[in-house]
């Protein structure tokens, strides 16, 4: 081949490989720090849509790291955390980027971020099936040792955690959970008790709140549990339709379809979590008024029956995941005081005495 041949087709790579490459649609600067390696990467979800991964290693890493995999939350909320954040999640995933001897990993769902398709239409099946590839991914590189995942999982992703590794080899490579804010009963349940728990902080008093929750409990029963759209319901019992949390739009509730929540309620979380044969650190925040305690609690205990593997921590002046609250009612309103690094804390602590103390 001649030089000019061998020039034309290097050209055609580059292009073909640029072309492959996600495109940048945030606006904000990327990832950076010092000593650290930040890799902007993607994976492909089962449904063709390119999802953004956010890879970071210490600089001049020698041999292969344990890996913070991270299996995000409900919301379309993204997972960068760019410089200047003051956001909790994203003051932890910065700290987390520097921890030394880990690497960490990070995946935007669709439509999130950079990731292709649509997070308002996206159901549950198709993300988990995103966060499964992105799991897969992590053997691509060679500074991950992909037998030594640690699952990071916050708020949705604290209950779903143990189904990312489908195959019973990607579960054995998983040395240990943290579950942030996790649930583990059905979803009808956490309904219910979500709503007791924002009927009270919203001032209905005691009659009041035991009043709504009986509709509450009709609507979501016909909803989650015999599958009907909430639209035919509300029609059918108008009186219903103040209790609906997102008003008049009965096709989302808090920017998901309602297909992604029904799914939800089709997962078996206690049957997960039994299956867990590996050191499991459960944290769940004193003012957190979404998820509850009991959720938590059971996580670890139904951990434990396979060992003295769980361990579980309430944390003080925290919300639902990261965040600093002085009350629940704060938690409530969303007024948060400054990020305690507590958080930082805990969670490195742990992972440090599981993935290195231990190991050696």
């Amino acid at each position: 081949m001649t030089n000019r041949s061998t020039i034309a087709v290097a050209m055609m790579l580059a292009v073909a490989t640029q072309a492959q490459e996600l495109s940048r649609k945030v606006k904000t600067p990327r990832e950076n720090y010092p000593n650290v390696d930040v890799i902007y990467d993607s994976v492909t979800a089962p449904d063709g849509n390119r999802l953004r991964t956010i890879v970071t290693k210490p600089r001049d890493t020698k041999g292969k790291l344990p890996v913070i995999f991270v299996a995000g939350w409900l919301s379309c909320d993204s997972v960068e955390a760019p410089p200047g954040t003051k956001d909790a999640s994203g003051l932890v995933f910065q700290s987390l980027a520097r921890l030394p001897q880990f690497s960490l990993f990070r995946v935007d769902k669709q439509g999130v971020g950079d990731s292709e398709g649509s997070c308002a239409e996206n159901d549950f099946e198709s993300e988990l099936a995103g966060y499964r590839a992105a799991f897969r991914a992590l053997n691509k590189y060679d500074f991950i040792d992909a037998n030594r995942i640690y699952i990071l999982g916050i708020s949705n992703g604290g209950g779903f955690a143990p189904l990312v590794p489908e195959s019973e080899a990607e579960q054995a490579q998983v040395r240990g959970y943290i579950s942030v804010g996790g649930w583990v009963k059905t979803w009808f349940e956490h309904m219910l008790e979500i709503e007791r728990r924002r009927f009270a902080l919203m001032g209905k008093s005691p009659a009041e709140v035991n009043d709504r929750l009986k509709g509450a409990a009709t609507l979501y029963h016909e909803w989650l549990i015999k599958g009907r759209p909430v639209d035919d319901i509300v029609k059918e019992q108008p009186q219903l339709g103040e209790l609906w949390p997102e008003g008049k739009d009965h096709a989302h509730l808090y920017g998901r379809p309602l297909a992604f929540y029904q799914q939800l309620q089709q997962l078996n979380l206690a049957a997960a979590w039994s299956r867990v044969k590996v050191p499991t650190y459960v944290l769940h925040g004193e003012f957190d008024w979404i998820m509850t305690q009991d959720d938590s609690e059971l996580i670890a205990a139904y951990v434990n029956k396979n060992g003295d593997l769980a361990s579980f921590y309430e944390i003080p002046n925290t919300g639902h995941t990261f965040q600093h609250y002085l009350s629940l009612a704060d938690a409530f309103k969303g007024k948060s005081a400054p990020f305690d690094p507590k958080m930082i804390g805990l969670l490195a602590d742990w992972l440090r005495n599981e993935a290195i103390t231990h190991e050696d």
